[in-house]
């Protein structure tokens, strides 16, 4: 029995987390729990796993819904309540969303807990810092999104394979294709409907943006040890190959499913075995053709200053992810248009201190100043 402790319980990926422990309830068990705000949901949640902790981050929320948690179940509230869940179970499933997933993954490490990775951040932000931690400690690391479990499936498992190339399959997003006067136009209602996959808002509108793909760019980079003129970015609108690896005899490995998050999810807790999943298998007839499209930096500004980030290394990346978490927020929130997002992260990254990327302190830094940043940027307009 594998005991899991799951960060962002009530996000998307935690919810489907929570699927795949009940479609195999005799070999996963739920140790702890930590949701954000969700108290609703996460109070069912708590009823129905019974995990020995669970955490809100939310204080306020935390302490309005004390009294309903079920007996036996030990609670807190606020962050560090929520950093105490990663000293239950083998297994720390981080699905929390934006920057504060980074401290979840380096706490889980501290403990020598393996990694089920399903928060970008941990890696864009703090790449250097969470592989010389993870390698120090000799723990595993799962990855999670549905291009890193594949590049890691091709790989039969090891991040340490030789090969030629990784190539990253991104949908395109709904407005591959379209141009700046129709951008001009974008609605956070129309960001919002992707073509093929069903995800939280703010990795929808990053799908929209490409930032998506230039962000899972930088964690091919730290996962795989490589440089990034060894990751090839390619659109495939269909979302049936979810990446590949080209090899120095120049075979491709690929794979390929309908779109669904519950295959890498389920894999990153039975890997090494495969179970059955509940999916549909391919109808290859069905399918039909697979198309492949360019990706090309000049076409989308957030893809770039994404590629740009790393380029310039140090804390940079970390830097742009802060601004682009502050941007997508106020384009939800209508304060700017679909375009002006580009614009906040290049002035965060315009103002940024270089620092090295090396301890927790200076990332806080620089997640809080380009926050701080793009902020001023949105109030100026």
């Amino acid at each position: 029995m594998k005991k899991i402790a799951l960060i962002g319980s009530t996000g998307s990926i935690g919810k489907q987390v929570l699927s795949v422990v009940r479609r195999h309830s005799n070999q996963y068990q739920i140790e702890s729990l930590v949701a954000n705000a969700s108290a609703e949901l996460f109070l069912q949640q708590v009823k129905e796993f019974r995990p020995k902790y669970a955490a809100l981050v939310d204080e306020a929320a935390g302490r309005e819904i004390a009294s309903q948690i079920s007996e036996g179940v030990r609670f807190g509230c606020g962050k560090q309540a929520a950093l105490e869940a990663i000293a239950y179970g083998e297994i720390a499933f981080v699905a929390a969303t934006g920057f504060a997933g980074l401290q979840y993954s380096l706490e889980a490490i501290k403990q020598g807990k393996d990694l089920a990775l399903a928060n970008k951040e941990t890696l864009v932000c703090g790449g250097e810092l969470v592989m010389g931690n993870l390698q120090q400690a000799g723990t595993r690391l799962m990855p999670v999104d549905s291009e890193h479990s594949a590049l890691w499936q091709a790989l039969q498992f090891r991040m340490n394979a030789p090969f030629r190339r990784l190539v990253i399959t991104a949908s395109g997003g709904p407005f591959y294709g379209a141009t700046r006067e129709q951008l001009e136009r974008v609605s956070p209602a129309s960001a919002l409907k992707h073509p093929t996959w069903n995800m939280g808002a703010k990795i929808t509108i990053d799908s929209a943006t490409l930032l998506n793909k230039g962000l899972e760019v930088i964690e091919a980079k730290w996962l795989y040890d490589c440089p990034l003129e060894k990751i090839h970015t390619v659109v495939h609108p269909e979302s049936i190959i979810h990446s590949m690896v080209e090899f120095e005899d120049c075979a491709v490995m690929a794979q390929m499913s309908y779109p669904t998050m519950e295959l890498p999810i389920q894999l990153a807790l039975t890997y090494p075995d495969r179970l059955d999943c509940g999916l549909k298998p391919l109808d290859f007839e069905a399918v039909g053709a697979l198309h492949f499209k360019p990706l090309r930096r000049s076409d989308f500004p957030c893809y770039d200053l994404a590629l740009k980030s790393i380029e310039m290394g140090d804390n940079y990346p970390c830097a742009m992810n802060g601004a682009g978490e502050v941007a997508v927020r106020a384009f939800l929130d209508e304060k700017i248009p679909f375009l002006a997002i580009s614009d906040v992260m290049a002035y965060a990254m315009e103002k940024t201190a270089r620092a090295k990327a090396d301890c927790l302190e200076t990332l806080l830094a620089t997640d809080a100043a380009a926050r701080a940043y793009a902020t001023e940027y949105i109030v100026k307009k």
